[in-house]
C-alpha cells in the first residue's frame, strides 16, 4: 500500500508496524506531529500499546529505559533541545545496553532561537554510544524504524533514527508501507533473556567497581563494533522482503569517480543531481552518502576512496575549534601513511540555510582547481 506522507508521520507508521508496546510522547517542534498521530492509533485501538505523557523529553527517555529493562518495545521521538535535555539518559540506556528506538528530527541549535535544520543536536550525542542512522527521504524514515529495531534487539544497544527538520519532516513523499505480516516475520516480538521480572529476581545498574566497570565499556564497544556488520545484514534481509535494501553507505557513480563528494541526509539526494550535470560535461565524479554515523563505517569508507583523486565533505554541522564533523570522521578513516589523498571539508547549510545544486557546484569546482584544501574548514554561502 502506497500513502503520501510527511517525513513525521512515515515514522508514526513505522513505529505501529514495529509494534512498539510503549510509547513516551513530549512534544517540540518539529517533532510534534510524530507523538500526535500515534496518539491517535493508540486511542483508536490500532497498535495495543502504552502512550505515556511525561512532563519532560528527560522524563520520555527515562519511561523509555524503564519499559525496555521491563522487556517491553519502547519508542520516543524528539529534536533539539529537547535531545539537549536528554543528554544523562542516553548514556545510561546505551550503558544498560537496551534497544530503544528514538526519532530525532535535526534541529539546529539555540540561541538565536531556531526551528529549522542542522546536525549539531544528533552529533552533540555522538559518544552516548547509540546507533545512529541518517535518512535521505521518507520512504527510508519509515523503513529504518522497522530495521533499527531488528538491529538495536540483535546488539543489545539503543538505535537512533535521524531526518532533516522541515525538508522531510513537514515534506509530504509517497511512502511504500510494507504490509503487517511481512513486517511481524522481519521483526518478531522483542523477548530478552534478561529483564525485570519479579518471578525471576535480578539487579541492574548498581555501584560498580574499577575491578569490572572498564569490561562493561570494553562489551560495548564489541557491540557497537558488531553493529557495523548487522546493520548491512538487515538491511540485506529488509531488502529481499520488500525490494528496498540499506546498508552503512550509500554510493552514486563512485566506482569510477575520480572525485567524491561525501555527503548525509537528504543533502546527498541534491548531490546526486549535481554529480548528473558534472557527468554530462565529462567530469568523473561520485557521491557517497555516509547513513550509518555511528558506529563509523571506517574500513568501508576506506576500501571505496582509497583509489580516488580528490574527496568533498560537506557537512551540516561544525564541531566548534575544530571541523566539520563527517570530514573529521572520513579524514581518520583514510589515515594511512601511503595515501596521499587531499581531502577538502565544506560547512553549509547551518541553521536550515538551503544546500542548493549551485552552491554544490562551486564546492565541486573549487575542489578541482584547487591542489590542496586552502582552509581546514571551507565556509559555504557565509557572509563573512
Amino acid at each position: 500500500m502506497k500513502k503520501v506522507l510527511m517525513g513525521n508521520h512515515a515514522i508514526s507508521y513505522g513505529a505501529t508496524l514495529s509494534r512498539v508496546q510503549v510509547i513516551a510522547a513530549y512534544p517540540i517542534t518539529p517533532q510534534t506531529q510524530v507523538v500526535e498521530l500515534l496518539s491517535e492509533i493508540v486511542a483508536n485501538g490500532e497498535l495495543d500499546a502504552e502512550f505515556i505523557k511525561v512532563e519532560s523529553e528527560h522524563s520520555a527517555m527515562a519511561a523509555c529505559i524503564g519499559a525496555s529493562a521491563a522487556g517491553a518495545r519502547a519508542f520516543t521521538a524528539t529534536s533539539s533541545q529537547g535531545l539537549l535535555l536528554m543528554h544523562e539518559v542516553l548514556h545510561w540506556a546505551s550503558r544498560a545496553r537496551l534497544p530503544i528506538v528514538m526519532a530525532n528530527i535535526n534541529r539546529a541549535i539555540s540561541p538565536g532561537w531556531t526551528i529549522w535544520t542542522d546536525q549539531n543536536d544528533s552529533l552533540s550525542q555522538r559518544d552516548t554510544g547509540w546507533i545512529q542512522i541518517y535518512a535521505a527521504d521518507n520512504q527510508e524514515v519509515l523503513d529504518s524504524i522497522i530495521i533499527g529495531y531488528k538491529v538495536a534487539e540483535k546488539v543489545s544497544l539503543p538505535l537512533m533514527v535521524v531526518l532533516d527538520a522541515f525538508v522531510l519532516s513537514h515534506t509530504y513523499e509517497p511512502v511504500e508501507i510494507p504490509d503487517q505480516d511481512k513486517v511481524d516475520k522481519f521483526l518478531p516480538p522483542y523477548n530478552p533473556k534478561i529483564k525485570l521480572d519479579p518471578e525471576d529476581p535480578h539487579a541492574f545498574g548498581g555501584l560498580t567497581a574499577p575491578n569490572i566497570y572498564m569490561e562493561f565499556q570494553y562489551n560495548h564497544q564489541l557491540a557497537m563494533m558488531e553493529a557495523k556488520k548487522v546493520i548491512n545484514e538487515v538491511g540485506k534481509e529488509y531488502g529481499e522482503i520488500t525490494g528496498r535494501y540499506y546498508q552503512n553507505l550509500t554510493p552514486y557513480k563512485v566506482e569510477d569517480a575520480e572525485y567524491v563528494f561525501i555527503t548525509s541526509a537528504t543533502i546527498a539526494k541534491t548531490t546526486n543531481i549535481v554529480v548528473n550535470e558534472l557527468r554530462e560535461k565529462g567530469i568523473k565524479i561520485g557521491n557517497l552518502r555516509v547513513r550509518t554515523f555511528r558506529p563509523f563505517p571506517s574500513e568501508e569508507i576506506y576500501e571505496t576512496l582509497k583509489d580516488k583523486k580528490k574527496i568533498f565533505v560537506i557537512d551540516r554541522n561544525i564541531s566548534f575549534g575544530k571541523t566539520g564533523i563527517f570530514f573529521d570522521e572520513v579524514k581518520g578513516s583514510l589515515y594511512n601513511s601511503e595515501l596521499k589523498i587531499p581531502i577538502f571539508g565544506f560547512v553549509a547549510g547551518l541553521g536550515g540555510r538551503d544546500v542548493t545544486p549551485e552552491l554544490i557546484k562551486e564546492i565541486a569546482n573549487y575542489g578541482i582547481e584547487k591542489e590542496k584544501p586552502e582552509e581546514e574548514v571551507i565556509w559555504m554561502g557565509v557572509k563573512k
